[in-house]
């Protein structure tokens, strides 16, 4: 995804000049979703294809869309100026050694793969990086056995090189935008149904989004009081990037997906038909 850079300006370049790297600038909000209609569609897709789809999926392709339909707000702030990304990228935080560490993964392109893709994609990455492998592994072997004293500039340095001076260093472990244009993670396999997750300054991001529980409460529709499962997501956003009118839009996109996935999502085509069309 390309554009013209755009200085920073009004609130925005304010909120630049104000705030560090986001340790100040944190402002917090959810959206509470009937998840009727994605639940359906999860449910469909996994006997469909047999890729686990899950909720968390369903949210970091959620932002994607939202970043796409406001291409505005994906990018990447740099002394001032807000520098658009070339993709819309999510990166998802993954638990490994049975939730007693975690790691993640960047899907690229998010914006652009179906919702089954995506689910497709990290079901694998996951797998792999639980093996021992993964784009991240190299750069967390090599902080665990650097002294503490040293990890603070370590990481400085590391993410001024990949993610300000847009740097490739993959090969070291230390891949370029490392964690893409926003941040997913599940508290929900805890039980947890609201959480806010912290916005490290290493990040660069403006968005890291928890992923709830589904629950069943109870709602108006049409004015009767039903039982529905709802959906609960958080959002911690820097406010260098967005204010009030900027997370708005973001949230009608994303509420959006989520109430009608089958909207914006392609025909679920079989695990079947998906290797006969790959023979033709």
């Amino acid at each position: 995804m390309k554009g013209e850079r755009k200085r920073a300006a009004g609130w925005r370049r304010i909120a630049a000049a104000v705030w560090r790297s986001p340790s100040d600038p944190q402002i917090y909000g959810d959206l509470e979703i009937d998840a009727t209609n994605l639940l359906a569609f999860i449910d469909e897709a996994r006997s469909a294809t047999e890729v686990r789809v899950t909720v968390t999926h369903a949210v970091g392709k959620a932002i994607a869309h939202a970043l796409a339909e406001h291409p505005d707000l994906n990018v990447r702030l740099h002394r001032g100026t807000f520098v658009p990304r070339e993709s819309v990228d999510i990166f998802f935080v993954v638990s490994l050694a049975s939730g007693e560490e975690v790691s993640g993964v960047k899907v690229v392109a998010a914006d652009q793969k179906s919702l089954v893709e995506v689910a497709r994609e990290l079901v694998a990455r996951v797998e792999r990086l639980r093996g021992g492998e993964g784009e991240l592994t190299n750069r967390t072997s090599a902080l665990d056995r650097a002294p503490l004293w040293a990890l603070r500039p370590a990481l400085r340095f590391g993410t001024w090189l990949t993610a300000d001076r847009n740097i490739d260093l993959k090969r070291l472990g230390l891949p370029r935008q490392a964690f893409g244009s926003a941040m997913v993670s599940s508290v929900g396999m805890f039980g947890v149904q609201k959480a806010y997750g912290p916005l490290a300054s290493l990040y660069r991001i403006p968005i890291f989004a928890l992923v709830s529980e589904v629950t069943v409460k109870p709602v108006v529709v049409d004015g009767d009081i039903v039982a529905r499962p709802m959906l609960t997501m958080t959002a911690t956003m820097d406010h260098r990037y967005l204010d009030g009118s900027h997370a708005a839009r973001l949230a009608r996109s994303v509420r959006a997906y989520l109430e009608s996935p089958s909207a914006y999502e392609p025909p679920i085509e079989s695990s079947a038909m998906a290797e006969v069309s790959g023979h033709d």
